[in-house]
């Protein structure tokens, strides 16, 4: 049933609030590939038009698309409408409803009653004598007419004797036999749109009908086809202002029209139906579609081609379109430099100077300037822009018009631009008059002036892209062309210009084919070969030479706005314009065919108005002359009229002078004269009059028009459409009768014939809109037979060989590339006072304002507007706080010069609260001047403030309709594609490997046409954005979304590229086609997103002023990811985390895990780019996938996985010291292990990978020393370290620095305080015993003092015992180590320096205990409480023994220098002399008693356990010399002992602080800031676990807020807790989990706060002289640094 909505749930999106639904199976045939087509009618409804009450019926008028559809299209897209079988169900042939009540043997009698009569019909007309019909005629009609209206009876009124009678019906001179066939006519129309076609069709196809139909009858034939069409194409055109068309052309359009639906309908029934017979051949049938395609071509070129005469677009738009648009990709945004090329080589140009006027250069400053051309300056002379301003750029030209006080003053005509453009006086340069001006050509200056810029031309830049852009626009590459059809016309090209060799008459027609005909060896040339003709670019254009000539003015027109003329021409060949040159050559074969001389006229203003026209500006002269004659015969006029209607040009050229001033009365009187004697020959309706009625309009409208020409116009515009009551339709749609109204009223109603034109226009209302619907089905039914040749082109991908169609298209884009901005609406903005200030109007800034002065009610704003320019609104903006300022009421005046603002356009009372004020809307009138007056302002105030005016503009153009019509079809045709292709890859995933190629040609097929048809980049762009989110945008997210077992096809796609990447290196192998596809595949989805552009480096100022335009599209957000790349690098980023996942779960324990981890994540790196190009988001979407793959690791696995990579890179630093190939080889490893650690950024395996860094950093520092490595290795990944305990570290080196180049000034300043106390000893022990009582009193009441002296004294003494070593002092530098960032571990066994050093080293130790002490005291170097000092074992030290320097430990130093004393030592005493732990004591003697070690472990019977002594020199092979390494090698933590299960147990803990905290707070939820807070304040003092499990932590104890973060995101992964959507930092608890918790009592028991700092110091020896050597003849150890 037609209209059954029993396919709603099939919706496509077409647009915000719009939807498709496919409806109802039209038609079917077969495609070019031999398979089914189904046409299928979609409704297009808007939201909430498709609600599940209301009736089931659909609205015939309801917007509609025809879309053809394979079979797998409507399997995707519309199930329903398949069978049982799965076979689409065809259009079902329904009987009509009427023929099941009519018996046969009844309905054979009507059918014998109606053929009788039509018989007697025609009897009857040919026997009609007489003016009136006699009665049997009109009652055998009438009896007709009601027989008609039975459809069962439709068949037999396709009878051709029908149309023979409907034809002389209407063609009668009889009034009621017209309207009687008309009757018949809407009968026979009223069942169906195909018959009411047919019966078009029929009768507009008859010869000369319009001959034989006056207005009446042509009037219903066009009322009946806008019947017939209304429900056709729905497509509205409001705003837009179209042509008055009369009802002749609209008649000749709707012929055509008609046409190319038939033979459109016949293209689409010519192939056979699947499964039914036919007797033709295959080649017969290919022959036939040829021949209609051929057919169909022509015609609608034709149609096109009128069209475009009709809307008069030929004559509106004076320059010719582009031959070509720049190849670039419409599928890719355009940044600002894109498309810009170095412009071509040409002559260096010619520099115009001035002779009298002087440069800008000469003043001292541009005020002085700007006086100066202000006062030198006049109307004509020429000027030339100095500076870019807006749309006028440095170096344009122009005429000066006029100066006013606006902002800015000064109005130049412009010669780029073709209009005028208001500047400022310092802006320009005076070129002079003509005469004053002379061409200069100085390279140098031309040079200089460039690079200033001064003559506004810019040296291009390049956007070089790198090698891995390559497959940027991967579609776009030229293809191969054949080089013998490079040599010929295409296709296109050539049934182009066989269109305009059809259009020829009899003798000229057969002069072209004689020259293809001797071009092409004599072959005989019939229809179906010329469209088949290969023919040579040197032949077209010979006939390019040949076919101007012959044709006539419009055809001429088409000819030169062609493509294969424009292409191949001999103007375009020669570089020059063709059209003058043309007309000329058109016309001298009519000047020479005349043998006599020309007439001489006078010289009359008609001569002088013709004589612009060119050689047929003369030939109007003859005919003028033959008219003024007296009397001129019929055959004399005759040839000048057929002329005119070749060349219309002098014709309109005459009419449009009537729109001149008012002083040309005696030219208008000529003009009007020579008008009205044209009117009365019968060739003359056939002039085109509409073209310039608007003229004589302008002179009907005008104030200034005098009564005598008034009159004469009336008469001439009365005779007129006495003549042709088309043109009375035209001035109805002109609006003649009011101006004719107000014409009476002026002239007081003493107008001859006025009263009865004015009456002949107001009854053609019902005809005018009849006219208009028309003319708007006609457009649209032709807008909707491009876009289904478009759709066509891309289903078959057959080029489109329509002639006139990237005319026709190029028409319907005009305007897209127009930006609406306020200087496009008006030229200048005055105002009633304070000149100056009128910028603040338009600068759009709320908080500046235009304010008055003068008396109240004398206020106004006057806008001058660009001709042509429609208001759409008319806002003005106020401000309440301006109190008495404010407008109160505002009136909107409106004229055509400020002299002449008589019209009220409206009057708005403002009130106090509001801020926008409109003034106007949506007018239907061009206003040059509108003036805004301020009558009141609020409060009785007298003055007014006026914060901004904004115009909404321009005139409407055909742009944003096609723009719509073109993008649903473009939508509709893409998606329903995508949706099919997406059905067979999730029915095969293999298929996914051709979606490249077919993505490929779709693409390839819109940028080819986009380029051939389309005419600016914006139609380009909007065809590109449409189709890449219509086709590509669904096609992605369908390939990326998983399936049931939670794979997606291109994740399945990517696993096997990265599975077969090895293979792939062999370029013969399948792997390298597989990979090749797939790459092809990935570079073409990605190649939407534009590559990051460099900002600019100086931002343009925005333009100010009356020309200021007012564009927001640079504060629109750029960069954001579109869907695609969304759901690509989710697609990417699964598939790496898988990959990542099974490597981690398979090799995790292996020995060499680090290394093959890395070259893992460096392959993958290569597969990313390789796939997607250097695109961060693809980069990030691979970290992300290594993320996710690291935090499946259970917490052991992880912490296993960070101690290995912690190990590694300890490893490879240590390694790089070797230096050498070895060294780099380290060097590069460690580069691309730290690549890989990069991820562990924001990851809970952060926290363990800074536990287990920090330990191997601490150690690696304290044994062999920082280096700038350790530096640049924590600047690359320093981001994995959330406490950021190794950058502390490296600055507590640095502090220490610091304290050490301090602490030697400090031991400095001891020594010359010690030599100066022992000067002043020296000097008293000369003086003698000379007061020897006095000083024993003064030491008596010194008694406590010297007590404390005295401990003083015993303290200065352990400090100085360096002071009085009598050998080379060791060099000694100390490290400060806190425990807020050094591994506890490491420094938790302290040294007594009074035990274990040796005195000449307590000194030093103590002097420096005493230097930190006071350094505490100075603010400068560190703030904080006072800190406790304890020195531990940590450091290391160099020994000489013998000729050897011995790199230890400070443990070794001290073992060593102890056996200085003593010949043997135990181990048991050394264990007991330094309370260092045995395995801390093994780990040092270990080396020292290797083979490279001076020492030897030994038992001895007589002394219990272990003794070590220094190895006999006999013993050694031979001496060894140099240095020698014997520092503990590095010891490596393991993840699984004692210590990682305690970092386990402390992140339990917390998770369960964390958990228990947020469910007391509910779904509330907290701040993660005030989470953070509460749980370190539960840690600390509140309840916690119980004692033994604490205690079990151990080192493992302490908590930070990045160990608690690091908790909250492994809870937000597993899904524990959650985020707030619109509280992102707002953390709940989400779904329960079984976490024991336990008791909960004080970490740090008995504690009632936290524990003061502690600062360990480790010492660091060197020394400052000659080794030192023991008397005795054994080997000694002494310091050496």
């Amino acid at each position: 049933m037609v209209g059954e909505l029993r396919y709603r749930e099939f919706r496509v999106p077409l647009g915000p609030g719009l939807h498709a639904y496919p409806d109802e199976l039209i038609r079917q045939r077969v495609g070019h590939d031999g398979h089914p087509e189904y046409q299928i009618r979609w409704l297009i409804l808007r939201r909430g038009d498709d609600g599940d009450g209301g009736s089931s019926q659909v609205d015939c008028k309801a917007e509609h698309i025809l879309l053809w559809m394979s079979n797998d299209e409507i399997y995707a897209n519309c199930h329903k409408m398949l069978g049982e079988d799965g076979q689409v169900i065809g259009p079902s042939q329904e009987i009509a409803g009427e023929a099941g009540a009519l018996d046969k043997s009844v309905l054979g009698e009507m059918e014998t009653d109606v053929k009788a009569l039509i018989q007697r019909a025609l009897r009857q007309l040919e026997e009609c004598v007489g003016t009136i019909p006699p009665a049997p005629l009109l009652h055998t009609v009438h009896v007709l007419s009601a027989y008609a209206s039975i459809e069962p009876l439709t068949g037999v009124f396709k009878d051709p004797r029908v149309l023979d009678l409907l034809m002389h019906m209407l063609s009668s001179p009889d009034y009621q036999i017209r309207w009687s066939a008309g009757r018949m006519i809407q009968a026979l129309a009223s069942h169906d749109a195909g018959t009411r076609t047919q019966i078009l069709l029929s009768l507009s196809q008859q010869e000369a009908i319009e001959k034989h139909l006056d207005f009446d009858s042509r009037c219903a034939l066009l009322a009946l086809f806008a019947q017939a069409t209304l429900s056709e194409h729905p497509m509205s055109f409001e705003g837009i202002q179209l042509p008055q068309v009369p009802g002749r052309l609209l008649f000749s359009l709707v012929k055509r029209y008609l046409h190319v639906t038939s033979l459109l309908d016949q293209l689409n029934d010519s192939t056979a139906e699947p499964g039914a017979q036919n007797s033709s051949s295959p080649e017969e049938l290919s022959g036939e579609r040829d021949r209609l395609e051929l057919e169909f071509s022509m015609a609608m070129g034709t149609l096109i081609s009128e069209l475009v005469q009709a809307m008069r677009w030929d004559w509106a738009s004076s320059r010719q379109g582009p031959l070509a648009r720049s190849s670039c990709s419409i599928f890719q945004p355009q940044l600002a430099e894109a498309g810009r090329g170095l412009p071509p080589t040409r002559a260096q140009p010619s520099i115009r100077r001035s002779r009298r006027f002087r440069p800008r250069s000469e003043f001292a400053s541009g005020n002085t300037y700007a006086l100066y051309v202000r006062e030198t300056l006049q109307p004509g002379m020429r000027v030339r822009m100095l500076d870019d301003y807006e749309e006028v750029s440095a170096g344009d030209e122009g005429e000066f018009r006029q100066s006013n006080n606006g902002v800015p003053p000064v109005q130049v005509l412009w010669e780029s631009t073709g209009r005028t453009y208001w500047v400022h006086w310092h802006m320009l340069e005076i070129l002079g008059f003509e005469e004053d001006i002379e061409d200069v050509v100085e390279a140098e200056d031309y040079h200089r002036a460039v690079v200033s810029g001064a003559l506004g031309i810019a040296v291009p830049s390049w956007r070089w892209k790198p090698m891995t852009e390559l497959y940027a626009v991967p579609y776009v590459l030229p293809e191969d062309e054949d080089a013998e059809e490079s040599e010929h016309l295409s296709q296109a090209e050539w049934w182009e210009l066989l269109f305009f060799i059809k259009k020829l008459d009899g003798p000229d027609h057969q002069e072209v084919l004689q020259i293809l005909q001797e071009n092409l060896d004599g072959e005989v040339l019939d229809d179906e070969i010329l469209a088949e003709l290969a023919v040579p670019i040197e032949l077209a254009q010979d006939l390019l030479l040949a076919l101007p000539q012959r044709l006539d003015d419009s055809a001429l027109r088409d000819l030169l706005n062609c493509r294969v003329y424009r292409k191949y021409g001999p103007e375009a060949l020669a570089g020059q314009p063709a059209y003058p040159t043309l007309l000329e050559a058109q016309a001298q074969p009519q000047e020479s065919a005349g043998k006599e001389p020309p007439t001489q006229y006078p010289d009359t203003p008609l001569r002088r108005l013709m004589e612009g026209c060119g050689p047929p500006g003369r030939t109007f002269l003859d005919l003028e002359h033959a008219l003024s004659s007296g009397g001129p015969q019929e055959t004399e006029i005759k040839p000048f009229l057929l002329q005119l209607q070749r060349q219309p040009q002098p014709f309109l050229t005459l009419m449009r002078s009537l729109a001149t001033p008012a002083a040309n009365k005696p030219l208008h009187l000529t003009v009007l004269r020579i008008l009205m004697q044209l009117v009365d020959f019968p060739e003359a309706p056939l002039l085109p009059w509409h073209e310039a009625m608007d003229a004589c309009m302008a002179c009907l409208r005008s104030p200034d028009t005098d009564r005598e020409v008034l009159q004469e116009l009336i008469f001439f515009l009365h005779r007129l459409a006495s003549v042709s009551r088309d043109y009375a339709v035209v001035l109805n749609q002109l609006g003649a009768r009011d101006a004719i109204s107000k014409a009476l009223e002026k002239h007081l109603g003493k107008l001859e014939l006025a009263q009865e034109l004015r009456d002949m226009v107001f009854k053609c209302e019902k005809h005018a809109h009849l006219y208009r619907k028309l003319t708007t089905n006609i457009l649209g039914g032709c807008i909707q037979m491009v876009l289904g040749q478009i759709e066509d082109h891309r289903r078959t991908h057959r080029p489109i060989n329509i002639p006139f169609f990237d005319v026709f298209l190029r028409y319907l884009c005009q305007g897209s590339s127009v930006e609406v901005k306020e200087d496009k609406c008006w030229e200048k903005v005055e105002v009633s006072s304070n000149p100056h200030r009128a910028s603040k109007l338009t600068d759009r800034n709320p908080k500046t304002y235009w304010e008055s002065n003068g008396s109240a009610g004398s206020h106004y704003i006057t806008l001058h507007m660009h001709r042509g320019v429609l208001i759409r609104q008319l806002t003005l903006l106020v401000a309440g706080e301006d109190s008495s300022y404010m407008p109160a009421r505002v009136v909107v005046f409106g004229g055509d010069s400020p002299n002449s603002l008589n019209t009220e356009l409206n009057s708005v009372n403002v009130m106090p609260s509001a801020s926008r004020v409109v003034l106007l809307e949506n007018l239907n009138r061009f206003w040059p001047v509108i003036q805004i007056r301020i009558k009141r302002c609020q409060q009785g105030g007298i003055d007014t403030r006026i914060r901004g005016l904004e115009v909404l503009g321009p005139k409407p153009t055909f742009w944003p309709v096609f723009r719509e019509q073109l993008c649903r079809h473009t939508r509709l045709f893409y998606m329903v594609r995508a949706q099919a292709w997406s059905q067979d890859i999730a029915e095969d995933r293999r298929s996914l490997l051709h979606l490249s190629s077919r993505l490929n040609g779709a693409l390839r097929q819109e940028q080819n046409f986009a380029d051939r048809f389309l005419p600016d980049d914006e139609a380009a762009q909007a065809l590109g954005k449409t189709c890449w989110e219509a086709l590509v945008s669904p096609l992605v997210q369908n390939i990326t979304s998983p399936d049931e077992d939670g794979i997606s096809p291109l994740g399945w796609l990517l696993d096997q590229y990265l599975e077969c990447r090895e293979a792939a290196h062999n370029p013969q192998s399948r792997a390298a086609a597989f990979s090749s596809r797939v790459r092809r595949l990935t570079h073409l989805l990605v190649h939407v997103e534009p590559c990051e552009a460099p900002p600019p480096a100086v931002a343009a100022p925005r333009p100010k002023g009356r020309n200021r335009s007012h564009d927001w599209s640079s504060l629109a957000t750029r960069g954001l990811p579109s869907s695609i790349v969304r759901n690509l690098t989710r697609c990417w980023g699964a598939v790496v985390e898988e990959q990542v996942n099974n490597f981690l779960t398979s090799h995790w324990r292996d020995d060499d895990f680090v290394p093959r981890y890395c070259e893992h994540f460096h392959n993958l790196q290569k597969s990313s780019s390789e796939l997607f190009g250097p695109r961060a988001a693809f980069l990030l979407a691979l970290h992300n996938g290594c993320a996710g793959g690291l935090l499946k690791l259970p917490f052991l696995k992880a912490a296993h996985v960070s101690e290995q990579f912690a190990r590694h890179i300890d490893q490879r630093i240590q390694g790089s010291r070797i230096g050498g190939a070895r060294g780099m080889e380290m060097l590069a490893q460690l580069q691309r292990c730290l690549e890989t650690v990069l991820i562990f950024s924001g990851l809970e395996i952060a926290t363990t990978f800074e536990h287990y860094y920090q330990h191997y950093m601490a150690d690696r520092l304290l044994s062999v020393g920082s280096s700038w490595l350790e530096g640049a290795v924590l600047e690359q990944i320093g981001p994995c370290f959330p406490n950021r305990l190794p950058q502390q570290m490296l600055r507590s080196l640095s502090t220490s620095e610091e304290l050490q180049r301090q602490f030697h000034v400090y031991q400095l300043q001891r020594l010359d305080q010690q030599l100066l106390k022992l000067d002043d000893t020296e000097k008293k022990i000369q003086g003698g015993h000379e007061a020897s009582d006095k000083e024993h009193k003064g030491e008596k009441a010194d008694g406590p003092g010297v007590a404390a002296a005295t401990g003083e004294e015993d303290e200065e003494e352990e400090e100085d015992e360096d002071l009085y070593y009598e050998g080379a002092m060791p060099e000694v530098s100390v490290l400060v180590l806190s425990p807020r960032c050094w591994p506890i571990a490491s420094i938790r066994h302290t040294l007594n320096p009074r035990t274990c050093l040796p005195s000449y080293l307590r000194g030093t130790v103590n002097q420096y205990s005493n230097f930190y002490s006071q350094s505490q005291s100075y603010p400068a170097l560190e703030r904080g409480p006072q800190r406790q000092l304890q020195w531990t074992w940590l450091g290391r030290a160099e020994l000489q023994f013998g000729d050897q320097t011995l790199h230890v430990s400070t443990v070794q130093m001290w073992l060593l220098l102890y056996l200085n004393d003593l010949k043997a030592v135990s181990v048991e005493s050394l264990l007991a002399l330094s309370g260092l732990s045995l395995d801390m004591l093994d780990q040092a003697i270990g080396p020292l008693t290797s083979s490279r070690g001076p020492l030897d472990l030994e038992e001895q019977k007589d002394v219990p356990g272990r003794v070590l002594k220094i190895r006999d020199a006999s013993e050694e092979p031979r001496p060894r010399r140099g240095n020698v390494w014997l520092i503990p090698p590095q010891t490596y933590l393991k993840a699984e002992d004692e210590e990682g299960r305690n970092l386990e147990k402390r992140r339990n803990l917390l998770n369960c602080l964390i958990v228990r905290i947020l469910k007391a707070h509910g779904d509330e939820g907290l701040h993660i800031d005030q989470l953070v807070c509460r749980v370190l304040d539960a840690w600390q003092k509140g309840p916690c676990p119980p004692r033994g499990l604490v205690s079990s932590l151990g080192k493992g104890s302490a908590c930070g807020s990045t160990d608690v973060l690091s908790c909250v995101l492994h809870l937000l992964g597993k899904g524990t807790v959650r985020r707030h959507d619109d509280r992102p930092h707002t953390l709940s608890y989400a779904v329960p989990v079984t976490v024991m918790e336990p008791h909960t009592e004080s970490l740090n028991p008995g504690s009632s706060g936290p524990n003061p700092p502690l600062t360990f110091h480790t010492l660091q020896i060197r020394s400052r002289g000659v080794p030192y050597a023991s008397c005795t003849g054994t080997h000694s150890f002494s310091t050496f640094r």
